[in-house]
């Protein structure tokens, strides 16, 4: 085969999922790459390493919602794969060896300070997290064997045909495969969106679609304009603070505790609301007292094999799996955490309570007897929906409780008495991590997967668990308080009348009228409306599909939104349900359904595994004899 020539792979999309490829190829290649070279093209107008979402051109307000100690872009021993584990530094262990010395690595010097000052418990901008994309991006590089020779192209690709790549500096690869590391997919507006759309361009009204809020331009929002903002999780945090200290305010450090903020005057007023109705959970800042836990204990492979029927739905038969697990985790942390606070030795209750459905009778009773304080007792429904059937006078009075509200996670989320809360975050983790072996089985109700697994639950992972710094929670007080955020309620409704969007919700009787209105959310996942221009393209070739979940019993088939791949080996599939056999698709809106391209250490991330198996596959093209 020395006398082939190179095998030519394009990865569309050189941000961390692509760079996880490519580093996969690297490792694996001694075992598989036999005789051939391998040359591959980073297809990305934005730096390879940090992409899109992490590239350094942006606010340097804008911070990432882990702390650096749980983010990583190294497999471990953790990680189950075929090929083999390539350790490397967490951001906090980068960070640290290059303050060291120990580790050479250009730095902006703007960020440098931060980077010498890094503690496990910050929070890092997303500059530091480019710089230390763009290291990881290197040092693949350089880890490369030989056979393997990488080319930049810092351009879109705007179609696929055959074996032709066309890019948007107008120029055209001739490739063997295709890789599409695809992240959050761009969507153009849904029907609702194109009305709302509409109602404001015939009223002269301002209307923000959903979209990723550091790339979207609120410039034509005016000093002390009413906004109303739908959506209350992170995309709501970046456009709270670009509109605010990115304006020109400030924020002062109070002696008594908590911030005080000093408007520019060049800031909107904001009313901003959800179904929940409040933020996020701040992500918790402490760490497991207690004996390690065993996870997954109740909603593993085996668990999900032993569920009856052919076509579960997910609240009835998925949902109380889960949820023993997530209070396993919870109340192992308690009990050994914080043995002084139960009445019953552990064993004893662990044995009781493997015994017992969720929520049954008998296990309310086992945790009402083990458990005096009613404050230390698990309540899924209340921590889901903590306003959920409570009315107001005011949109004052809801805001005076939403504050307690607030203050009351800040402290919990800052207290390591409360870290029973952690046992049941790192439960919630671990079941994310099984869903799509769920997906795999094919046993859900389509309506169900769609609705409850990809929706809901997607909603309450992130609510819980997908929280922002405790920081900007305590920016959001301050800015109630300064009276540049009010809080709209749960259940929030906006439609448009008179001329004007109109908010209201369930919480109070009051409604606030604007000009202005902004959906504070990524899009949700749609090939149908997909804004790239070449998913559009292979889409309309019948090249690329959204992917249907099939009712088992009835054959009905739901659009899910996501990339219809192989979920085995990540093969894009065709409009017929054909694998391509040199096409592949990776990423959160593919069937596959993995998290985020870096993750936690030591917590065998799924994202890791799809990366070497698709690398794996390749290579295994590159050395077929063709």
């Amino acid at each position: 085969m020395a006398d082939l020539p190179p095998f030519t792979l394009a990865i569309v999309g050189a941000g961390p999922r692509g760079v996880g490829v490519l580093e996969r190829l690297g490792a694996n290649a001694p075992e598989l790459l036999r005789g051939r070279r391998l040359e591959v093209h980073l297809i990305d107008p934005f730096p390879p390493g940090p992409g899109r979402v992490w590239r350094y051109d942006q606010s340097p307000l804008l911070r990432m919602n882990s702390m650096p100690e749980d983010v990583t872009m190294f497999t471990d021993d953790s990680v189950q794969l075929a090929g083999p584990v390539r350790p490397g530094p967490s951001l906090l262990e980068w960070a640290r060896q290059v303050r060291d010395g120990a580790l050479d690595a250009e730095v902006p010097s703007d960020v440098y300070a931060e980077l010498a000052a890094l503690d496990s418990f910050d929070f890092p901008t997303r500059r530091l997290q480019s710089a230390y994309l763009s290291w990881v991006y290197r040092t693949v590089l350089e880890s490369l064997p030989e056979s393997i020779d990488v080319v930049e192209h810092a351009a879109r690709a705007t179609g696929v045909d055959g074996r032709a790549v066309a890019l948007s500096d107008g120029s055209v690869l001739d490739a063997d495969a295709v890789v599409f590391t695809v992240g959050h997919l761009d969507a153009e507006p849904d029907e609702r969106e194109r009305e709302l759309a509409s109602f404001a361009a015939r009223h002269g009204l301002a209307y923000y679609p959903a979209g990723y809020t550091a790339d979207v331009d609120y410039s034509g929002i005016a000093p002390g304009e009413t906004v109303l903002v739908r959506g209350f999780g992170l995309a709501f945090v970046d456009l709270m603070l670009l509109l605010t200290e990115g304006r020109g305010g400030r924020f002062e450090e109070l002696d008594s505790g908590g911030l005080r903020y000093h408007p520019s005057g060049a800031e909107p007023v904001l009313h901003v609301g959800s179904r929940r109705g409040v933020p996020y959970h701040a992500k918790i800042g402490y760490r497991l007292r207690g004996k390690p836990l065993r996870l997954p204990r109740f909603f593993d492979a085996y668990a999900m094999d032993g569920l009856a029927g052919d076509a579960l739905d997910f609240r009835r038969d998925v949902w109380p799996l889960i949820a023993k697990e997530l209070a396993w985790g919870y109340y192992s942390e308690l009990f050994t955490g914080h043995p002084d606070r139960v009445r019953l030795d552990f064993a004893v209750f662990a044995d009781a309570f493997a015994d017992l459905d969720w929520d049954s009778p008998g296990m309310r009773d086992l945790v009402a007897r083990a458990v005096p304080a009613e404050a230390d007792r698990l309540d899924l429904d209340r921590l889901d929906r903590p306003m959920a059937d409570r009315v107001f006078g005011t949109a004052e009075e809801f805001g005076k409780e939403l504050r307690e509200y607030v203050e009351a996670d800040l402290a919990r989320r800052a207290d390591p008495e409360f870290s029973a809360d952690l046992g049941a975050f790192m439960a919630l983790l671990s079941v994310y991590s099984q869903l799509p072996v769920l997906v795999q089985k094919g046993r859900l109700a389509a309506s169900s997967q769609v609705s409850d697994m990809d929706g809901w639950f997607h909603g309450f992972f992130s609510y819980y668990a997908s929280g922002p710094p405790p920081r900007r929670l305590e920016e959001l007080l301050a800015l109630h308080e300064a009276g540049v955020v009010s809080f709209a309620g749960a259940e929030m409704r906006v439609t448009a009348e008179r001329g004007v969007f109109v908010a209201s919700s369930a919480s109070h009787p009051d409604t606030v009228e604007a000009r202005t209105l902004v959906e504070a959310r990524l899009p949700g996942p749609s090939v149908t409306r997909a804004a790239d221009e070449l998913l559009r393209q292979l889409r309309d070739a019948g090249e690329l599909a959204e992917e249907t979940v099939a009712d088992p019993l009835t054959g009905t088939r739901l659009p899910s939104g996501r990339i219809h791949t192989r979920v085995t080996d990540s093969r894009l599939l065709d409009g017929a349900g054909r694998p391509h056999p040199h096409r592949f698709a990776v990423g959160p809106h593919t069937s596959a359904r993995s998290a985020a391209a870096f993750t936690r250490p030591r917590t065998n991330a799924l994202s890791f595994r799809q990366n070497d198996a698709v690398a794996r596959e390749i290579l295994a093209l590159v050395s077929s004899p063709s």
